[in-house]
């Protein structure tokens, strides 16, 4: 039997949650310590009692948004089998991940974010995107791992660039155009070269 989380460890949850969803939607830049306390429905005290800086909240929504993508890829391996990079690349560049900034994936949003920051904040990131690519390589099979994980680093490329031009462009028709050349980029780099 769980234990119930205890009311420090939900406000804790609510400011994760608050800070994660800021990020994602207006970057580090576009958000404040005020705005995400008043989110999450506490004091910017409790924020910095919790949170400790600006700088702690983005490295745990960081966290926390590339752990989502560590969970997510094992289950779509193993709901849609040999199908799962099609429907993760559905998913990853479909109309409802496209216009859900706040609640997308982590590696499209914040990927920028991290390219600013310390080395610190860089080691977390490439510590986890290794993991990340390590899971679509095994995900890919195949017996030679060099060139899994090269897909796998490519499949993510594709991903993440194939959202950020979906997301970039005004008229719906074209970022449509831009998700399905996508789509086919990531499939054809799921396959071994024949």
């Amino acid at each position: 039997m769980t234990e119930k989380p205890t009311k420090k460890e939900q406000t804790r949850e609510r400011m994760l949650d608050a800070a994660s969803q800021s990020f994602r939607a207006h970057g580090y830049a576009g958000v404040g310590v005020d705005s995400i306390a008043k989110a999450a429905g506490v004091t910017s005290g409790a924020f910095y009692a919790h949170l400790g800086s600006k700088d702690g909240a983005f490295r745990a929504a960081l966290e926390r948004g590339l752990d989502e993508v560590i969970v997510a890829i094992p289950q779509f391996q193993n709901e849609h089998g040999s199908k799962w990079v099609e429907a993760f690349a559905d998913y990853y560049l479909g109309k409802a991940h496209r216009d859900d900034l706040a609640c997308g994936c982590a590696m499209t949003t914040l990927s920028p974010e991290v390219a600013r920051s310390e080395p610190e904040i860089k080691a977390i990131y490439e510590a986890k995107m290794k993991r990340i690519a390590g899971l679509i390589a095994d995900g890919f099979g195949g017996e030679d791992r060099e060139d899994c994980m090269s897909r796998a680093w490519g499949f993510l490329g594709v991903l993440i660039g194939g959202l950020t031009l979906a997301r970039s462009v005004k008229t719906r028709r074209v970022a449509e155009d831009i998700s399905t050349a996508f789509k086919l980029m990531a499939v054809r780099l799921a396959m071994p070269a024949a």
